[in-house]
C-alpha cells in the first residue's frame, strides 16, 4: 500500500526539515589564516588576545624570517591584539587586527620599531 503526501503537507514538512538543517545563522569569526613573518627577525612566543585586554592565547606557531605558517585558530570573534617576541627587539604587539575573512597576516617591523601588519 503506497501513500501519497498532500502538497500542504509535503511543503510543511520540507520547510521544517530545512529549518532544523539549516541550525543557526552564520556567524563572522576566525576560522584559521596564515602567519607571514616579515619582521627581518626570528619571532616566538606567538599569542593572541581579544583587543582591549584578557588572556593571552598560544598560537601556536612562530614562522622563520621570511616565512609563514599556517595558525588553526578559531574564535567568534574578529579584532584581537598578536604578541611576539621578536629577536633583537623583545616583546612587540600588533593591536586591534581583523582576523576575519582573511587568508594571510603579514608581521611588519621597520628598523625604526614601527610595527604594522598586511592582510591577504
Amino acid at each position: 500500500m503506497t501513500r501519497s503526501f498532500k502538497a500542504p503537507v509535503f511543503h510543511g514538512l520540507l520547510a521544517c526539515a530545512l529549518g532544523l538543517s539549516l541550525g543557526a545563522p552564520l556567524q563572522a569569526g576566525v576560522n584559521g589564516f596564515q602567519l607571514v613573518n616579515q619582521t627581518g627577525s626570528t619571532i616566538g612566543g606567538v599569542a593572541l588576545r581579544r583587543v582591549g585586554g584578557g588572556d593571552w592565547m598560544p598560537l601556536g606557531v612562530a614562522p622563520a624570517s621570511g616565512a609563514g605558517a599556517r595558525a588553526a585558530f578559531a574564535d567568534v570573534d574578529c579584532a584581537f591584539d598578536l604578541r611576539a617576541t621578536v629577536a633583537g627587539a623583545g616583546e612587540v604587539i600588533w593591536s586591534g587586527l581583523n582576523l576575519c575573512d582573511v587568508k594571510s597576516v603579514t608581521l611588519n617591523r621597520d628598523r625604526a620599531g614601527r610595527a604594522w601588519v598586511d592582510y591577504d
